[in-house]
């Protein structure tokens, strides 16, 4: 198999310093290992140059910056003529990168959840109508604006349609030209300071490691998170991409939740996790059978 990661936009013979040890770990590894434009992937320029360093291979994956999931789609197109395939396709890349792609599969272990098409104001508000009343958290299909909390992520009560919509615009100003999708209202659950990321590959939990916002807090042995990953594993294998992440927290009643369910791909890994570690374990060549 062949990893790929973005190259330095100044020095494009190097990979980029964020993923260089990752780089340098599968290629200590035995794997191929190759650089792709990230820039012009993610501007929408001209995909096919900005892998014109790929060889081809029949197993690629990407450990990058994030895409749009159109973007993406472009650059799998873009490898498959060149006779590169990837791991992950256009289709499962969206479906886990958005979260229409994923809720309804996780809707169990997860926040309840309001979804639009849009952002205006009557989208909005069918959100808000089904969730009827109490605190959400706002964000689009991809992100939040959690580092604004307080102006444009936390809705203190939707049934507050007025100062609800205070929030979502701010929201909107705040995302901009980068919000996907549409509004996404989810119930807000009381967690715990500390995520843990967990890494699924073909269906099945590889690796669990701190959250990238809480380097230091590695996941302690706890009974109830394993039960949790038992509940979850079929969910994640119902949803059949082959590399993902899904981000867990400890609910204040001390139940695992699942936060967030991201594509493999372009989710950051915590600095604290040894590089070598982390592609012997999410980087399998061949995958492990279902």
């Amino acid at each position: 198999m062949m990893l790929l990661v973005p190259s330095d936009p100044l020095r494009p013979r190097r990979p980029d310093e964020h993923f260089a040890d990752e780089y340098a770990a599968a290629r200590d590894a035995g794997l191929d290992v190759a650089l792709v434009d990230h820039d012009a992937l993610a501007a929408g320029a001209d995909p096919d140059a900005a892998v014109a360093r790929v060889p081809e291979s029949d197993d690629a994956v990407y450990r990058g910056w994030m895409l749009r999931s159109e973007r993406y789609a472009s650059f799998a197109a873009a490898l498959a003529r060149r006779g590169v395939t990837m791991r992950t396709g256009a289709e499962a890349f969206r479906s886990s990168h958005e979260l229409p792609g994923w809720y309804a599969t996780l809707r169990e272990v997860t926040a309840e959840s309001a979804i639009a098409n849009g952002f205006g104001r009557d989208a909005f508000d069918a959100c808000r109508s089904a969730l009827g009343s109490g605190p959400a958290v706002l964000r689009d299909w991809v992100k939040s604006a959690k580092h604004h909390w307080a102006e444009a992520a936390y809705v203190p009560d939707v049934a507050d349609a007025d100062a609800a919509w205070r929030v979502a615009s701010r929201f909107v100003e705040i995302r901009d030209d980068a919000a996907v999708g549409g509004f996404v209202l989810r119930r807000f659950e009381t967690y715990g300071p500390a995520e843990v990321r967990t890494w699924w590959v073909a269906g099945r939990c590889a690796l669990a490691t701190a959250h990238p916002d809480t380097p230091d807090g590695a996941p302690p042995p706890d009974a109830a998170l394993d039960a949790a990953l038992d509940v979850l594993a079929p969910l994640v294998a119902a949803h059949g991409a082959p590399f993902v992440t899904v981000d867990l927290a400890s609910r204040d009643d001390g139940v695992w939740r699942v936060v967030e369910l991201g594509d493999g791909q372009v989710s950051d890994r915590p600095r604290t996790n040894d590089a070598a570690a982390f592609v012997a374990a999410v980087l399998p060549s061949p995958l492990p059978e279902a």
